[in-house]
């Protein structure tokens, strides 16, 4: 007897209830079809054929299109789906660069994984395409059209997420490829440098450019004094990968790591972070003051300031003028060390660990050199960081723990919290409160901007007002908001933007995750902070040291950047 709302997959009955397609409920009985085009957060695309599965008459149908139905049966796993997807996948392997050994993503691409679970040992079908050249003019990261499989994810990535455009499908039929507009290189493209096209590609066909090689060639250099900072993300982005838990803090292996690896001294860009959180927090309490310049935008994400200049200059009045955390920081290191190098050392080389590819463009911006050049000379990401970790044949797990160098070795847990989407607006809001109380912070943390929400609201009381908030991850997310800005339907008085879905913390320079594993990493980032014994960035000591000292009379030119006349 067929009951109401059931389906049979490979003669289990299943409860439809309520799933978009076929995949969905194939899932619910334990079993992962293939595929390469299908995510379950973009436009279903349909274009790999992995997914087939046959009904009762014989017909296939591709599941991640398939709406289910009641009464359907359907199979999975027959010897003519079999011999399809073997097809399929020596098709694109046939048109595909088979250099695995040297290719970044061996061992992880989708492909090369699919081809081992059905046997794939033979070609039987001759390459036709013709070899294309990498685009490696974008500092962020390097397109290789020999590896592409046409799954489009990158596209949709590109088009539905972020809403960039920066690539798209060109030609058609065989012909067909993905390419920026008129075929220009990436770097004269609308590119902002996310590097989420990165995160969806399968393949390797996009990819982070490697920067290891000139960094293990300062560590190599006996003249150079080699420091390096770290982004508060990183700490919670590494330990799935090296032996420890998704989410875990392993900021004290990661400093014993570089230490092993040569770096001469290591610091936390937590410690940036609470520069930023007070010159921010000063400037936007200036402009609620005099009602001028609002919304102000928050300025850490170097991918979020590109998308205003190239889609949106209009708001660059908006955006705050402070430079990101990774840039004060650079800042002040370089100018520290300009009079204190080590005797036997000449030259000074600093390296930034980010969880995020826009990194490596806001490095080379032109805003952040001054006449003894940047002030970040290189950006690593965390999964160039993992690289380094296993070529040098330290086992991650087995380290023990070593605290960040002086004289920048302290932060506070508003510092930290900048990595996850929400905490820069809870830094900012814990340095405007009126008090410290346990209090006072637990009810900043219940006022709505905590959470892995794209789009979070809050409204703030201060000095007889009320402050309207948003707290917005992903590009495509903040361009709606930037609309109903235009058009007048909402109003903010401080908006916080993340060029990643749930900020830092999936950055595309760290390892991928799933939104579970996303969740896990924010609440990392929290542990952390409820750790920390300095809760709010204005009572990290090391900040007063730093104005009454260093930074005295130079707050603009070192923390500072305008846009405008660039």
């Amino acid at each position: 007897m067929q009951m109401k709302n059931m389906m049979t997959v490979d003669g289990v009955p299943v409860l439809i209830e309520g799933e978009r397609n076929l995949l969905e409920v194939i899932s619910k009985v334990g079993t992962i079809m293939p595929v390469f085009c299908y995510h379950s957060y973009l436009s279903i695309y349909g274009a790999c054929r992995m997914c087939m599965v046959e009904d009762e008459r014989g017909r296939l149908l591709a599941a991640c299109s398939t709406l289910p139905r009641e009464g359907m049966n359907i199979r999975t796993n027959t010897g003519r789906l079999r011999r399809y997807r073997k097809n399929i996948l020596e098709l694109l392997l046939a048109e595909h660069c088979r250099d695995c050994t040297t290719c970044s993503h061996s061992g992880n691409c989708k492909l090369q994984t699919l081809a081992n679970q059905f046997g794939i040992h033979d070609i039987r079908f001759p390459r036709s395409r013709e070899n294309v050249p990498q685009d490696q003019s974008s500092p962020c990261i390097i397109r290789d059209p020999g590896k592409c499989i046409l799954c489009g994810d990158c596209v949709r990535e590109c088009n539905e997420v972020q809403n960039v455009g920066a690539i798209d499908f060109a030609n058609r039929g065989s012909n067909a490829i993905i390419s920026t507009a008129f075929n220009v290189p990436l770097a004269e493209s609308p590119c902002v440098g996310c590097g989420q096209c990165a995160v969806a590609c399968p393949t390797g066909a996009i990819i982070v450019r490697d920067d290891t090689s000139k960094v293990w060639d300062k560590i190599d250099d006996p003249e150079t004094f080699v420091t390096c900072e770290i982004a508060p993300a990183v700490r919670v982005g590494i330990g799935e990968q090296l032996g420890l838990g998704d989410g875990e803090n392993a900021m004290g292996l990661i400093v014993a790591a570089l230490h092993r690896m040569g770096f001469d001294e290591v610091y936390d860009t937590s410690t940036g972070a609470d520069l930023t959180v007070i010159e921010e927090a000063n400037e936007f309490t200036d402009r609620v003051e005099k009602g001028e310049k609002l919304p102000l935008f928050t300025s850490c994400c170097p991918a979020w300031v590109q998308y205003v200049e190239k889609k949106y200059p209009e708001f660059l009045p908006n955006v705050s003028t402070c430079r990101s955390p990774m840039s004060m920081f650079s800042a002040v290191i370089k100018e520290h060390y300009r009079d204190h190098l080590p005797e036997q050392k000449k030259k000074h080389y600093h390296v930034a660990l980010m969880p995020c590819t826009a990194k490596k463009f806001e490095a080379k911006r032109d805003e952040f050199k001054n006449e003894y050049g940047p002030g970040t000379d290189d950006v690593i990401t965390t999964q160039e960081l993992i690289k380094m970790i296993r070529e040098s044949g330290i086992v991650f797990d087995e380290l023990q723990p070593e605290s960040v160098d002086v004289p920048f070795g302290t932060m506070s847990g508003a510092g930290i919290i900048f990595g996850v989407s929400g905490g820069v607006t809870e830094a900012v809001l814990r340095k405007i409160a009126s008090d410290n109380s346990r209090t006072t912070l637990a009810q900043i943390s219940y006022t709505g901007v905590r959470g892995m929400d794209s789009v979070k609201e809050a409204v703030i009381p201060y000095k007889g007002r009320e402050l309207k908030i948003a707290v917005v991850s992903g590009l495509g997310n903040a361009g709606k908001l930037l609309e109903k800005l235009k058009s007048g339907e909402a109003g903010y008085d401080l908006v916080e933007v993340m060029a990643c879905p749930g900020g830092c913390i999936s950055g595309a320079g760290q390892p991928y995750i799933s939104q579970r594993h996303r969740t896990k990493r924010g609440e990392g980032l929290y542990r952390t902070d409820n750790m920390c014994a300095i809760k709010r960035s204005q009572d990290n000591p090391l900040m007063k040291e730093l104005y009454s000292g260093l930074l005295k009379g130079r707050e603009h030119e070192l923390l500072h950047v305008d846009y405008l006349k660039h």
